[in-house]
């Protein structure tokens, strides 16, 4: 043990930090979410208790695995009203004292149980939604209200949602041994949209302490994933995209809430040096000339970063990847954002002829019907840029959005209100 007793902001990080390694662990030698996260939570109680008084472990992971086992294992015991436990190796794999644990738990093993963890989070039998609170709560350690408030739903609609997600993960035959390299490749593309499914969880979120919450989680999500993937190009990129995408978190909405677009942001408020990060990233993966679809959206998002003032962005190179990006992934999404590029690069018909083919995967989607609202504004066509800018307002997922489509609703009127006038 160390003599310098930790502060409070300390023992928070190093056991947020030590969450996954731990969790991961506990949950190999006991095969159950539910018992995994009580024990973490038994050993990070006992953490705060002691560690103030002697001192953090040489192995933090280490001591809190051993703890956790032991409270886990007592609990059993308590249980089971000192009914006889199953032998021990089919119980864990883990020594009895710290230094051995933490001689015994390498690298190698606390990659191949993070992994672990992250799969099981992003079970295919889990919707979307399901998959991101999972991971939320078991891999990040959000409080329920935390994660029910980024949904917007109840605690108690959100504590059942998890309670269903862990009850199909136990009824499906899940190993919980080491993943091999197939499926490894198989699943880190489902891990990635996961981990990008908790960031756009709080990029999307309506409030400005949500947003920075899960942005910052699906970051340190992401940086996890590159210390177990390091040479992967598309981890690269993805860590790389959520980076310059939360560098413009601070110019994103002004002093009252509302939305300000890229185009009208103080762009000195941009975080430069998570910019530089991002920018280096996106560099990284591209020399391996394999690219894929996070590189493709990182190199979009690195496009508009290098643009010092709105009118250098390179419109073209960003149309010229959203283009790769349908040809990789095709989906009616990818095509509306490229629309925004296209509009730029030749003109508001050219994006509106991309963006009316979309009605109908995209009749439900608010940003459909506000772009088309914008183009044929610019196209001059007002009775239908109003019909489109109320149809999104109806749509809006947040106040913000909604606030957003009713001032270019008002300038609209008012153009409308001038021309008028002028006749």
């Amino acid at each position: 043990m160390s003599e310098a007793s930790p502060d409070a902001a300390w023992l928070a990080g190093a056991l947020a930090a030590a969450r996954p390694r731990v969790v991961s662990a506990l949950l190999r030698v006991f095969r159950d979410l539910d018992t995994a996260e009580e024990a973490f939570q038994e050993a990070s109680l006992r953490a705060l208790r002691t560690w103030p008084r002697t001192g953090p472990p040489r192995d933090v992971a280490g001591w809190l695995i051993l703890v956790g086992r032991n409270a886990a294992l007592d609990g059993k015991r308590r249980l089971a009203r000192q009914a006889a436990l199953p032998a021990e190796d089919a119980l864990s794999d883990l020594d009895d004292a710290e230094t051995p644990l933490a001689e015994a738990i390498d690298a190698q093993a606390y990659r191949d149980d993070i992994l672990r963890l992250l799969f099981i989070c992003c079970h295919p039998d889990l919707p979307a939604t399901q998959q991101v609170a999972l991971a939320l709560r078991i891999v990040s350690g959000l409080p329920v209200a935390r994660i029910a408030r980024a949904f917007l739903v109840s605690e108690a609609a959100m504590e059942q949602r998890l309670t269903r997600a862990k009850a199909r993960i136990a009824r499906s035959p899940v190993p919980y041994g080491a993943p091999g390299p197939v499926e490894r490749a198989e699943r880190l593309s489902a891990v990635s949209t996961m981990l990008y499914l908790v960031f756009n969880a709080g990029y999307s979120a309506a409030t400005g302490s949500e947003r920075a919450a899960l942005c910052d989680e699906g970051i340190r999500l992401g940086r996890l994933l590159l210390r177990l993937f390091p040479t992967d190009p598309e981890v690269m990129g993805l860590l790389a995209l959520m980076l310059l995408q939360h560098a413009r978190s601070p110019a994103r909405f002004d002093a009252d809430g509302e939305v300000v677009l890229l185009e009208d942001q103080d762009r000195g408020l941009w975080r430069r040096p998570m910019i530089a990060e991002g920018l280096a990233l996106v560099d990284k993966a591209l020399r391996h000339r394999t690219p894929g679809p996070c590189q493709v959206q990182a190199a979009i998002a690195a496009l508009h970063a290098r643009a010092a003032r709105p009118h250098e962005t390179d419109w073209a190179g960003i149309d010229a990847l959203y283009a790769a990006l349908e040809r990789m992934q095709p989906s009616p999404v990818i095509t509306l954002n490229r629309a925004v590029a296209t509009a730029k690069v030749a003109g508001p018909a050219a994006g509106l002829a991309l963006v009316e083919p979309l009605a109908g995967a995209l009749g439900g989607y608010f940003h459909f019907h506000g772009l088309r609202g914008a183009l044929l504004m610019q196209l001059g066509r007002s009775t239908e840029a109003r019909e489109a800018m109320g149809r999104a307002i109806a749509l809006a997922g947040t106040p913000a959005e909604a606030a957003h489509i009713r001032r270019q609703l008002d300038r609209l009127v008012g153009a409308d209100s001038a021309d008028r006038e002028k006749i």
